[in-house]
């Protein structure tokens, strides 16, 4: 598995929330990368902080939820913008 930087685990978490992975795929990606994954030395803490609970997030007592998303989001730097676009 390659290094993992706060733009890539960014990408992933956008992707969940956009519906490209399924909080499965999500979760199995992060179980990878806490096992085999290099994190960046940028934010090597809040990267691997991110990526452990992102790890338990089909726990029931854990969850993930927009907020959670969001709060994640911006600890690496991003700010989360919605649009909503009607269906035709």
């Amino acid at each position: 598995m390659e290094q993992i930087t706060s733009k890539q685990l960014a990408a992933r978490i956008k992707g969940y929330l956009q519906h490209e992975w399924s909080l499965s795929e999500l979760v199995s990606w992060a179980e990878d990368a806490m096992y085999d994954g290099e994190f960046a030395n940028e934010s090597h803490d809040v990267i691997r902080d991110i990526v452990s609970r992102l790890g338990v997030a089909d726990v029931r007592a854990f969850g993930l939820s927009w907020e959670d998303c969001e709060q994640f989001l911006l600890q690496l730097g991003y700010k989360v913008h919605v649009e909503l676009v009607e269906q035709r």
